[in-house]
């Protein structure tokens, strides 16, 4: 990997995506492409890169490189009735290793021009992480409840988000300490900035401060999925598979 230090994203880059938000179509894209590789694709990929770095400080576990963490601006337009070709945004991911890049609980990042969000969480877990992860909140509910009721996490994010069962799931008692959390099918948190703020001095601050806030809450959902696969390795290896 080769050395880069992100200082800010350009304000270039934002008026980018706000013109490219006037002009979504691909014949204005293809001839401001060297604008979006030097103000939007280039930034993004060094601010993967820098906090791939930070990262062996406070989160050796998870990943970040330009391959794995950046998503493509192209949208996947083949289910949807908008079929505006480009994102007007630019984003990233940052999983945990040993996990897909959409599997187990990951750092989220996204720039518009309106709004910066930094966060992240468990989006869409395969059922059997979700049922790990609701195992592992009913055997350790005191884990769950410090995280999401510390002043850190409550000051950052408020509280946990994302779509809930209306009761709670067969199999678990109504009354456990926890059982709001078992309700959860996702598990989110996030903060959301001025999209201006991307352009500061502050703004790599903002983000690794959040991911630090972030991590108990991620280590917490990714500790039974990963003892999960590890088991289920070990369970393949000895039958042959």
């Amino acid at each position: 990997m080769k050395n880069s230090t992100f200082l800010a994203f350009p304000k270039e880059g934002l008026q980018f995506l706000r013109s490219l938000k006037r002009h979504n179509n691909r014949e204005w894209f293809q001839d401001h492409k060297s604008t979006y590789e030097a103000y939007v694709k280039q930034p993004i990929h060094e601010l993967i890169e820098t906090i791939a770095g930070d990262f062996q400080s406070f989160a050796p576990e998870m990943v970040a490189s330009p391959k794995i963490s950046a998503y493509r601006i192209h949208r996947d337009t083949r289910f949807s009735k908008d079929k505006s070709p480009y994102k007007t945004h630019v984003a990233a991911v940052f999983p945990r290793a040993g996990l897909g890049k959409h599997e187990g609980a990951a750092f989220y990042l996204q720039i518009a021009p309106a709004e910066v969000l930094v966060g992240g969480g468990l989006y869409m877990p395969l059922p059997e992480d979700l049922r790990a992860i609701r195992n592992h909140i009913a055997g350790n509910p005191r884990g769950l409840l410090k995280i999401a009721g510390s002043p850190v996490f409550r000051k950052m994010f408020g509280s946990i988000d994302g779509e809930q069962l209306s009761r709670v799931p067969r199999g678990f008692p109504s009354d456990h300490p926890a059982a709001d959390y078992l309700r959860y099918k996702q598990f989110l948190a996030s903060r959301t900035f001025s999209g201006d703020i991307a352009t500061t001095a502050r703004f790599y601050k903002l983000v690794v401060e959040t991911f630090r806030g972030m991590l108990p809450l991620i280590r917490f959902l990714n500790e039974p999925i990963v003892k999960a696969r590890r088991i289920r390795e070990r369970h393949q290896a000895m039958l042959g598979f």
